[in-house]
This record gives structure tokens, sequence and C-alpha cells, in this order.
């Protein structure tokens, strides 16, 4: 850990603002992420952008009335972005029930009656559980229920999602608002789990979720800006310069977009929509606000669902529960044709795969589509950067898809420090050859892009970044036969959410790396990921985050 003593931002007779200005950075280690050139002392910023980087005994002569940054010893990036992660999901954490960290259904449940005592009116939303570790399922999963929700809050209106996103569980009261019984047919890609009685114990699994959806406060405008707010405010107090909003709600959009304009944004938001909006989007193009502070690009998909409550898509069933491989929530004659749309109309596509059934689907059907539609009528010719997002698990015999398509493989690292204690179980030893596999893919010449999938996993860069070089949990826990092979070295870690985040949302020219003429979007952390032991890493901080010159995050 770097001896940090203040961040000190020496304005010398020119008073902060919010716009760019000419600035000196320097005093401490810089990382440039630039093969050639990979370090420097300082560098200079003009108008929001890089007119030089290099050493201080090359430094250019500045005016004494131009403002330094003196990092006092902290290292500094090209801005961090996070490559997988929703935005508003972020927002709302901050402001409902957060049950990350919950120990036990029985600690869970005490800040369910906590949070009910202290919010008496309203229905009571939370995320963040995840029994997995819990000691009521040492002799199995132990999924919350709505008898559960019933004893800790009775009579209320609870929904709390798994921390993964992709299960629900709602009250006795909430099944009721939403007609939910023993008769209630669960949808496509979804699940209604039930008990021996046939009635619903209250999970509901993917697709099923959305029989809930009316019940959720998202609806409330003045309530959705203040979460879209919070988000903002989160991810640059993390150090993230840069977001790829995944299942952006289509909705949402021209909100962001007015908050980008009233300079509310203040990190970059690249979105990839829910499939509501791609009729409208492959109608429009691409869009794009504020100087490009808010873009929309891409539309996501989901092919199956998540691993730790098995919906996610496998050729052979799960270990642990043998009467299922999961679940896929498109059909092949669904996708082909939207994905031929896509390619007709200049839009990126992303779908979410995490199982190997699902990953080898998607890829059949992008390889699909790209042969139905003539190279001649792609809007952007060859270079669609179509994404996987999570590409999970993979049989290595699929690897080649990625290459042979030019597949961007959107990963995110903390997946495999958190599922590191029930993946095992779920896919067997044999399996795990081709979980999580960085390396793998990165050998391969094939781009990985890291992200957090924040609300999912905590969002924080440097449990990210420690992730992928340690590939241990948070306490060095690795476990046995967990593929430590498949960790990266530091340099392609910073590649993983600096300069490959940049060329999936087609910007590598001007973010990604600090050099002349890219945009100044740095972030400074206390603690050097290139030389830091890695158990330090995650106990570090960001002080300094700055998008297009502006300092819109700093801390002492």
């Amino acid at each position: 850990m770097i001896r940090f003593l203040a961040l000190a931002l020496l304005f010398v007779g020119v008073a902060a603002s919010a716009r760019a200005q000419d600035m000196l950075i320097r005093g401490g280690p810089i990382y440039t992420g630039v093969d050639a050139a990979p370090t420097a002392e300082a560098v200079l910023v003009r108008d929001g952008r890089v007119v030089w980087v290099g050493s201080l005994a090359d430094q250019p002569a500045v005016s004494t009335e131009t403002p330094t940054i003196d990092l006092k010893g902290a290292a500094m990036f090209p801005g961090f972005t996070d490559g997988h992660a929703h935005l508003d999901g972020i927002g709302w954490r901050e402001l409902t029930l957060n049950l990350e960290g919950s120990t036990s259904v029985v600690d869970a449940m005490a800040k369910v009656t906590a949070w009910a005592e202290a919010h008496p009116e309203g229905p009571i939303v939370g995320r963040g559980w995840i029994e997995t570790r819990w000691p009521e399922s040492a002799n199995g999963a132990r999924f919350l229920t709505a008898a559960d929700l019933d004893a800790a809050a009775p009579g209320r209106v609870v929904l709390l999602s798994r921390a993964d996103g992709h299960a629900v569980v709602a009250s006795t009261p909430a099944l009721l608002a939403a007609g939910i019984d023993a008769s209630t047919v669960a949808p496509s890609g979804g699940e209604i789990l039930k008990g021996p009685d046939g009635k619903p114990t209250g999970l509901l699994v993917d697709a099923a979720e959305q029989l809930i959806a009316g019940l959720m406060p998202q609806a409330d405008p003045i309530a959705l800006r203040e979460a879209y707010r919070a988000g903002f405010r989160v991810e640059a107090e993390y150090g993230w310069t840069g977001l790829h909003f995944m299942s952006a709600p289509w909705k949402d959009v021209p909100l962001m977009e007015q908050m980008a304009e009233a300079g509310e944004a203040s990190i970059r938001v690249y979105n990839n929509v829910t499939p509501d909006g791609a009729q409208a989007l492959f109608a429009s193009g691409p869009r794009s606000v504020a100087d490009g502070r808010i873009i929309t690009r891409a539309v996501k998909y989901y092919a199956d669902g998540a691993l730790g409550s098995r919906g996610a898509a496998l050729f052979e069933p799960y270990s642990d529960r043998p009467e299922t491989s999961g679940l896929m929530q498109t059909t092949e004659a669904e996708a082909v044709p939207l994905y031929e749309q896509a390619l007709r109309s200049g839009i990126q596509i992303a779908t979410h795969a995490i199982g190997d059934r699902g990953n080898a689907s998607v890829a059949g059907w992008y390889a699909g589509a790209m042969k139905n539609v003539p190279a001649a009528e792609w809007r952007n010719g060859a270079d669609v950067r179509w994404r996987i997002e999570h590409a999970q698990i993979l049989r290595p015999s699929d690897y080649h898809w990625f290459k042979d398509l030019l597949i961007i493989a959107s990963m995110q690292p903390s997946h495999a420090i958190g599922d590191l204690y029930f993946a095992p179980a779920r896919l067997g030893d044999a399996r795990l050859d081709g979980a999580y596999a960085w390396h793998s893919l990165v050998d391969m010449g094939v781009i990985v892009v890291g992200g957090s999938d924040a609300p999912v996993e905590r969002g924080s860069p440097l449990i990210e970044f420690y992730a992928a070089v340690a590939r241990a949990d948070l306490e060095g826990f690795q476990g046995p036969d967990w593929r430590a092979n498949e960790a990266v070295d530091r340099q392609t870690a910073l590649k993983m959410f600096t300069l490959w985040p940049a060329y999936a949302s087609f910007r590598e020219a001007e973010l990604g790396t600090i050099e002349v003429g890219k945009r100044a979007d740095f972030t400074a952390f206390n603690v050097d990921l290139m030389t830091a032991p890695f158990a330090e890493i995650p106990k570090g901080r960001a002080v300094l985050t700055m998008v297009d010159g502006v300092v819109v995050h700093r801390a002492d």
C-alpha cells in the first residue's frame, strides 16, 4: 500500500470549476497503458485532452497560473471503465434495503425486520442476498421463501432479489398482489419454485421475475432520477470514468440524456438497451449526446440464466441437481432475425450467456446471422464487435468461436472468486476447465473486457483487478483445482479495464490509454496496482477520478 498523505489540488490563482481547464498532473507513478512507453512522470492536459505526457526532465514550460494536481504518491492510470454493470441497480442499491454480507437466513431477516420498522409504509424492496455460504445451506441450497419474509415483515409486500439478479423472493402479500398462485404457469425461460404441496415457495427465477415487475418502485420518476444520481456518484467515487450499462431500460435513455445535458452525468455511459428498444434503435441508428457522455449503440439480449440459481444452460445436467440442465431464455428462431437487423443497421449486439450450452448457442447464432446477411449489407462493414456477456462456462472446444468471429468476451473477474464456493458442486471438476477462462481466451488473441456486474457484485475496480490477477477470494482462498492458470498478468488486467472497454465501445481512438490527443480520463488509486502485493490491492481506494479533464471525485 502506498503511504498516502493527501491528494492536493493546487490551483494557483484559478478556482476549481466544472469546466475542463489546463492542468499539470504529477507527483506519483503514471501508467499510460501504451506498450511502447508504459510509464510517465507527468501529464499536461488542455481543453480536456492530453497534450503532453513524459518525464519531468522533458516537461514543457507552463504558466505559473496553470493548476497542478500533485498526486502525493498515488498511482494514476487511464480511466477505468466498468465493462458490464447496471447503473440503475447501483443507484437503487443505495436507496433500498441492501442485504449484501448477510451471513444467514436469520441475519437477512433481521435486516428486513429493521427496515420494515424504519419504513412502515410502502413495499420493501431489496437485493444482495446469496445463500451459498449460509449455515442453513450446509446440506443443500436454502433459498429464501415467502414464509421467511412473512415472519420478518408480517402483512407487507416484500421483494428481495438474489445477488445475481436472476431470482427474486416475494412475500405472500406480494404473490397475492401479482396474482401468483399454485395454478400460475411460469413464462418461457422462467421458473416458479413450488413446494411439495404445489404452492409457490416465493422464489421466482429469471423470466418469472417479470410477474412482479409492476410492484417495483422504478415507475416513480422522481425516485428514478434520484437512483441515477446515486449511481453516477457511487461509480465516480469508486474510480470508474465510464460504464457499459447492460440492459439499460429503453424508457430511461431520454432521462440519462437529459441528465448529461444538464451536467448530472459525471461519468461516461455506453448503453446496451433492453430488447423493447431494439426496433427503434435499429431504425434510428446509434445516438450520442453531450459530446459522447451518453452513447446508445447496442442491444442486450439474454440466452440463458445464472449459474447460482441453476438457470445457466448446460449441455449436461447440473452435478448437484441432475434433473435440470438450466434454462434457455430465447431460441435461434427468435434471435437470428434480430441479429440480422442489427448487422444492417450498425447496432452492436451483446448477448448474456453463462452456461456452455448458452455460449455455444449464441456463437452459432452469431455465425448464422453473419452468413445470412451479405457482407455488403453490413452497415459497419466487418467491424461489428459483437459481444457475449459473461462467457462464463465454455467448452474448450468452443473457444475458437471468439477468435473466428472476433467476438468480444465481456467477463467479470469477481464472479470467479464468488462462484468458487458453489461452481465446483454445480459443474463437477471436468467442466471447470472452461470456466472463467480469461487467460486462455487472451492467449488466443481474444479481446476480454473486464466488468463488475454491479450491483450483482460490489462494483469496486480494485476488487475486479485483484480478482483478475489473484483468482482468489478476498481472504486469499482459492480452493482446490480452481484453475489458477487462468489468472492474468497485471498488464493484461489493466487493458481489461481501460483499452479493451474503449475498443468494445468503438472509442479506442480517444479513450483507454494516456497519450497525446486522447481525452483526459484518469483514475488514481492510493495503491499501485502494478507493484503492490496482491492482498493490498482491494484495500485501496480511488483518490482521483477525472473525466474530460474535469475532476469528478477526489479524496484525501
